[in-house]
């Protein structure tokens, strides 16, 4: 199946504990580059959530943006030291009456003590924690990769519409080729005839030598028959269920190879306007490729 580097895809899991929202965005790329964006809580699973999207995804630069909710009601346990807090208000009972004071201690003047309250930060329950934050992360997966089926499938079926459009030309270009010699032997024998006088006999060997010697050096037999294989090679490079962007890349680049051969070797007008043609549906398919995975 062709997949497109390009796509999008969400995905949300909870349970009683903690909420996942997971995005994943795609852009083409040569390798796979992965960027994650995750809370500090959860950054020594980083690498296990790139290699779960390494399963998935083969090449793109991938960006993974991760949103944790804690549902419980506190995630801070508070701990009040009543021994302490006791010996403190003792202490200022004694201090007042001491100092004759007329006053009294409230609630507030006990909190402001240092280490009466003491706060701390839940730990985090870490299989429950990476069950839901996986599950979020196979649905984002699933989402972003049906979107890039969708795109890959649609740049499949132009490709192919391209392939035959490029099959006509090179078709046109094998019909045309045989007559482009006969045009040069015509061409050579008339010019050859305006230039010397009638009553001379004209050298035919030495003609269908020059004739012989064009031929050769303008045969493009070799760059139809590899151009024709191709296409083909091409074609079942689509079906592979694997990621071919690369191969595809190399094969356009063979594509170009032989048409410009073809256009080097060629001075006929109309194979000249078949090859330019020919290299505008490649360049298209070309950038096509650079976007399948």
């Amino acid at each position: 199946m062709v997949m497109s580097m390009t796509g999008y895809g969400k995905g949300e899991y909870e349970n009683e504990l903690y909420k996942f929202k997971i995005e994943i965005k795609s852009v083409n790329h040569r390798y796979i580059d992965i960027s994650v964006k995750a809370p500090r809580q959860i950054s020594y699973l980083e690498e296990a959530i790139k290699k779960r999207i390494k399963e998935k995804l083969f090449r793109g630069k991938v960006d993974v943006y991760i949103n944790l909710e804690y549902l419980s009601e506190s995630q801070i346990d508070i701990k009040i030291d009543n021994e302490l807090a006791k010996s403190y208000y003792c202490a200022l009972e004694e201090l007042i009456k001491n100092l004759n004071l007329n006053d009294n201690i409230s609630l507030n003047n006990i909190l402001n003590i240092p280490d009466i309250v003491k706060t701390k930060k839940r730990e985090i329950d870490e299989d429950s924690i990476w069950k839901v934050l996986n599950n979020s992360l196979n649905i984002a997966l699933e989402n972003i990769s049906y979107m890039r089926a969708k795109e890959g499938t649609e740049l499949k079926n132009d490709i192919l519409g391209k392939l035959d459009t490029i099959n006509k030309y090179v078709k046109n270009i094998e019909e045309k080729s045989p007559e482009v010699v006969i045009e040069y032997k015509k061409k050579l024998n008339d010019r050859i005839s305006e230039l010397i006088d009638n009553n001379i006999i004209l050298d035919k060997d030495r003609l269908n030598n020059e004739v012989a010697f064009f031929a050769d050096k303008a045969s493009i037999d070799e760059e139809i028959v590899r151009l024709k294989s191709h296409i083909k090679q091409l074609k079942l490079i689509l079906e592979e269920d694997e990621s071919i962007g690369r191969k595809l890349d190399f094969l356009i680049q063979e594509f170009n190879r032989e048409i410009n051969t073809i256009g080097s070797k060629s001075s006929d007008v109309l194979i000249t306007g078949y090859v330019v043609e020919l290299k505008s549906e490649v360049e298209i398919i070309r950038e096509q490729v650079q976007n399948i995975e």
